[in-house]
């Protein structure tokens, strides 16, 4: 296609996920080895970037705005845009409206950052002048100047005095001991600034809870409220730390001396070392994805002779040596159904057995569990070192199947305070070393031998370190908000600059806000899986199409694939066009002036701190702030107030790329909950049937349209139905009474005989009997002990509920078959709006965080307390 046709452009940013290729099949890429980037490192992009082959300079004079060139863009500014670039297109819309309604969203979202960004900046330079005002005139009059100038300079130090930062609401840089600072704002100013700034101070108002419950402020006062508090260094983590060190894993047990593996027909006896790896590979052969594939295979066969040469190699039971050389005349299958044996066994345990294993476990790991930290009794994640096994890694990597080595005492250190009691290693074992590092938060480390990475045992998700650690990454998030319209101003600019390193930096960044890619880092695809992010592009995971559509097709974290078909801002195309251009071939790297690191740098000089990942966080919260404002307070129920939620949440991870494939069994659960409904409609049809027999007048009051069957209820369904409730009341009774006969023998006493399930299952053939004649005389007896009209309506109305709930249910689940909403609300959402969300529509907490969340973000639900107009 002609760069210069007539092609009405699609509007930009806008990503069509798992759309249509048309004719284009790109393949899967990401599977070639990484070249580096000096591979591209002569292309000359001031050399002919027309099609008519003129050189550059010649080409400043052309009236054309369409080219690749790298000409300098004030030579082009003075001249009108083309009618195609700053025509509306109107008809782009007719395929995807959905996709297109997200593009509006998103540019009004965006408009409202910019537009929220001049404002906080305004508001943070206004105080400045009030107070240099203000100082200049108390300056002869005051008493106190030293104190008087001390408050006003670090009023005005950068930071709004009383300015939210979602915890406090008070500026906390003043010597003053924050309870006598409170009785210096009186209730009407400080009513008035927090009318002001249109937030609460969540925090002051969960203090003032506990008064009322004396038993609850001593709960309070245990509780470490570290969000109430500053800390002066953060660079120290803690003063004292205890800890009982880590749990290694048992010792291997060997196999019976019936179980032996098997070498081109021959059983061998190996050494104990090689007899375990062998159990490793022998006791996963149902997993097919591993063992067949070739690189597990030769990986694992590798180490496995490794490990035979190390030990003495493998002997037949006359004990002469035999020569294992090729992995295709192992045979595991012993092995395997011994391991299989044991886990059948192991799921045939009686409760008492599994009790007792459960309190034996419990009493190994209660040491491991907690620690002390700075006094405080904090949760170990995970204390447990992982025990030996076949490493499988994820994706296609390159070491998969390598065997992950026994992990020693004398290869892990510990870190802990100086006056604490070191844990003791293993009997005739002894740690790498002891160090007391309170700039650190790991309590163990050890390096694993497949890719020489460090392991590390850290605080439980629920610790003081991980909320301070989430809370950061937010308030990072939240800063983001003060100049995220400069950043756009800049690198939309740059998208045009004459420099190329300029040019590929701005479009990075363009990327990654606006489809939120990852930043991506160089990796050695030696011992690393290929896995890419924008600025570690190359040459074949991009494809172009006419006129502003890119499809990207790599593979990203975590190996998992990610095919995306978006369409950007004309300028963007160009210049991706041109990072493609000859001599570059696939393996070439499209950023080739561009690393993560000079990226991180480039943004830094915004704001302290800021990296490409933060967008990620401040565009998801961001959003999903604006969406929750745009909900009106309704009368709605739980259930309904659930899905609006994950409505949004469903649009922030559709931002944020969070997709997943659709599960093989969505179709089924979809397909079990439309006959839910349906079920629940026929209870309701039945029900008005049984008004009918006691009032038969009530057709003539309400209507025959209220007593009509529905229309997705046909005869032949019914029927069916019919008979899935009498089999399944015929299999509750046959449960029941095959439960009520295992207590009976598990506590001595004599079993019920089959005359009596004989006797019970005759409830199943009445209700079978009773479907039949409701379909003959084609009316339903009133059931029930003393059955009323109000009573049933009553009832009615309860069922109708009912099905309202699972059709709503039925819908969200079908709208999540492709999105992970678990990943963005966890990770990316800040947990503050959804604690605000609860809070305002009356929904416990408990439907959005389970336990494990709810304490993992019990700083987010303490601090906002009952806000409902806290924002992001």
């Amino acid at each position: 296609m002609d760069i210069d046709s007539d092609v009405p452009l699609k509007p930009a940013p806008l990503s069509i996920r798992n759309g249509p290729l048309n004719d284009v099949s790109p393949p899967v890429n990401g599977t070639g080895k990484r070249k580096s980037r000096s591979s591209a490192g002569n292309v000359n992009y001031r050399q002919s970037d027309s099609d008519d082959g003129r050189s550059t300079k010649r080409q400043r004079k052309v009236i054309e705005d369409d080219s690749d060139s790298d000409v300098p863009i004030r030579s082009k500014a003075r001249l009108p845009p083309a009618a195609e670039e700053t025509a509306v297109a109107e008809e782009s819309d007719d395929d995807i409206p959905l996709n297109q309604k997200l593009v509006n969203k998103r540019k009004s979202i965006e408009k409202a950052a910019e537009k929220e960004a001049k404002s906080i900046r305004s508001n943070e330079s206004k105080p400045k002048k009030q107070a240099s005002k203000k100082a200049a005139k108390e300056e002869s009059d005051d008493d106190k100047p030293l104190s008087a100038a001390k408050s006003r300079k670090r009023a005005t130090n950068g930071t709004k005095t009383g300015k939210s930062n979602g915890v406090k609401h008070e500026a906390s840089d003043s010597d003053t001991p924050m309870r006598k600072r409170a009785k210096t704002t009186t209730p009407k100013a400080k009513a008035k600034s927090e009318q002001a700034s249109g937030k609460r101070p969540p925090a002051k108002k969960a203090k003032q809870e506990p008064s009322e419950d004396p038993d609850a402020e001593d709960d309070e006062e245990e509780e470490y409220r570290w969000w109430d508090q500053t800390k002066s260094d953060d660079s120290i983590k803690w003063q004292t730390l205890e800890h009982n060190g880590v749990l290694f894993p048992p010792e291997y047990e060997p196999l019976p001396k019936n179980v032996k593996l098997i070498y081109n027909g021959t059983p061998v006896n190996l050494h104990i070392e090689a007899e375990e790896v062998a159990g490793f590979f022998g006791a996963m052969l149902n997993s097919t994805h591993n063992v067949e594939n070739p690189v597990f295979q030769k990986n694992f066969f590798g180490d496995f002779r490794d490990v035979l040469k190390r030990t003495g190699g493998a002997k037949d039971r006359q004990g002469n040596k035999v020569d294992i050389k090729e992995f295709s005349k192992l045979d595991f299958q012993q092995i395997f159904e011994y391991y299989q044996g044991r886990s059948e066994s192991k799921k045939a345990r009686s409760k008492e057995e599994k009790a007792a294993e459960k309190a034996e476990k419990d009493r190994i790991e209660g040491p491991f569990m907690y620690c002390k930290w700075d006094g405080r009794k904090e949760k170990v994640g995970n204390f447990r070192v992982e025990p030996p096994g076949l490493f499988r890694g994820r994706g296609e990597h390159p070491k998969t199947g390598k065997v992950k080595l026994r992990v020693m005492p004398e290869q892990v250190t510990i870190n802990i305070g100086k006056d604490a009691m070191v844990p003791p290693p293993p009997d005739g074992h002894k740690w790498k070393a002891v160090q007391h590092d309170n700039k650190a938060t790991w309590l163990a480390m050890w390096q694993e031998n497949i890719n020489g990475a460090y392991k590390y045992v850290m605080l439980g998700a629920q610790s003081t370190v991980k909320g301070q650690a989430d809370f950061k990454k937010f308030e990072k998030a939240r800063e983001l908000k003060k100049h995220i319209d400069r950043i756009r101003k800049d690198y939309e600019r740059d998208l045009k600059a004459d420099a190329m390193a300029d040019r590929q930096r701005a479009t990075a960044v363009y990327l990654i806000d606006r489809f939120a890619l990852r930043a991506g880092n160089e990796k050695d695809t030696e011992n690393e899986a290929e896995t890419v992010g924008c600025c570690s592009l190359k040459f074949e995971h991009i494809t172009l199409r006419e006129p502003n559509t890119v499809i990207f097709d790599f593979l990203g974290k975590d190996s998992i694939r990610f095919y995306d078909e978006v369409t950007v801002d004309r300028q963007v195309f160009k210049n991706l066009r041109v990072f493609k251009k000859a001599p570059k071939k696939e393996g070439d790297d499209i950023f080739d002036r561009l690393t993560t690191s000079q990226l991180n740098k480039h943004l830094s000089s915004y704001m302290p701190g800021l990296t490409a990942k933060v967008f990620r966080t401040y565009n998801a919260s961001y959003t999903m702030q604006r969406l929750l404002n745009e909900v009106k307070v309704k009368d709605r129920t739980v259930i309904e107030q659930m899905k609006i939620y994950n409505d949004c949440n469903r649009e922030v991870a559709i931002l944020c790329n969070h997709k997943r494939t659709v599960g093989a069994t969505h179709e089924a659960q979809m397909e079990k909950l439309a006959d839910r409904i349906k079920g629940l409609k026929y209870q309701v049809w039945r029900n008005k049937q049984m008004m009918l027999d006691l009032d038969p007048k009530l057709k003539k009051k309400k209507g025959a349209a209220f007593f009509e069957l529905d229309s997705e209820l046909d005869e032949a369904w019914i029927l069916e139905h019919q008979n899935f409730l009498v089999e399944e009341q015929r299999t509750k009774i046959q449960k029941k009474f095959e439960k009520e006969n295992q207590k009976l023998e598990e506590a001595g006493e004599k079993i019920m005989p089959d005359k009596e399930l004989k006797e019970r299952l005759k409830d199943a053939d009445e209700l079978a009997k009773k479907f039949k004649k409701e379909n003959k005389t084609k009316k339903v007896e009133a059931e029930g002990k003393s059955p009323t009209v109000e009573k049933i309506e009553a009832n009615v109305k309860k069922i109708e509920e009912r099905a309202r709930t699972v059709a709503l249910q039925a819908a969200d689940r079908d709208g999540n078959k492709e999105v992970a909403l678990g990943t963005s609300k966890i990770n990316y959402i800040d947990p503050r709006l959804t604690v605000v969300f609860a809070n305002k529509f009356d929904v416990p907490i408990e439907k959005f965080f389970s336990k494990t969340l709810r304490d993992k973000f019990n700083w987010a639900i303490k601090s906002v307390g009952d806000d409902t107009e806290w924002q992001f």
